[in-house]
């Protein structure tokens, strides 16, 4: 499936939804590409997953910031090949644990934890963000069209006014988002 049409394709998905978040923030390794950035030189053309890149121009569109937290120990080459993909977002990276990123990212942003939706392929990261109020989806295969759903109505129900703390409760636990498209 082209980019294009999995751009207009996440359009579609993104305006069934009244409530969008203020901030979407994807991990890299493994849920933006399907490699880790250690493993590769400055030198190589990165590729995203098939969706990635349809999805994020959607949100873009949509008027809906991007950030990146990464635990990458190479931020140089993650900086060079989001430069190379033509992705303009910040890296909030280091060692440290994702809920520091979170915390990085909320002091520079000044968005509330609970306007945010966080895409990451580590169950424990998943965890750990998820208690922090954020909307967090595990990602099995890359982001795809079905975690950016799924993402969004979790979003969504965490918003609700009548069962928003009980959902938020349930958006916690990992999820598979296997829903994959074809290229």
């Amino acid at each position: 499936m082209g980019d294009e049409r999995v751009k207009n394709e996440a359009l579609e998905i993104l305006g069934l939804f009244q409530l969008l978040p203020r901030l979407v923030v994807f991990d890299l390794d493994y849920t933006l590409w399907p490699f880790y950035c250690e493993c590769r030189s400055k030198r190589d053309m990165p590729k995203l997953y098939p969706q990635a890149k349809g999805i994020l121009h959607a949100l873009k569109d949509k008027g809906v910031n991007l950030a990146i937290a990464s635990r990458s120990p190479t931020p140089d080459i993650a900086n060079t090949f989001l430069d190379k993909l033509g992705i303009k977002s910040e890296i909030f990276s280091s060692w440290s644990h994702k809920t520091d990123h979170f915390q990085r990212i909320n002091r520079r942003t000044r968005i509330p934890y609970n306007e945010m939706l966080f895409f990451d392929d580590e169950g424990r990261n998943i965890d750990a963000v998820s208690k922090m109020g954020v909307t967090s989806i595990f990602v099995g295969n890359g982001v795809n069209l079905g975690a950016l759903r799924q993402g969004l109505s979790e979003f969504s129900q965490n918003h609700s006014p009548t069962d928003g703390k009980k959902q938020r409760q349930k958006s916690s636990k990992k999820s598979s988002s296997s829903e994959t498209e074809d290229e």
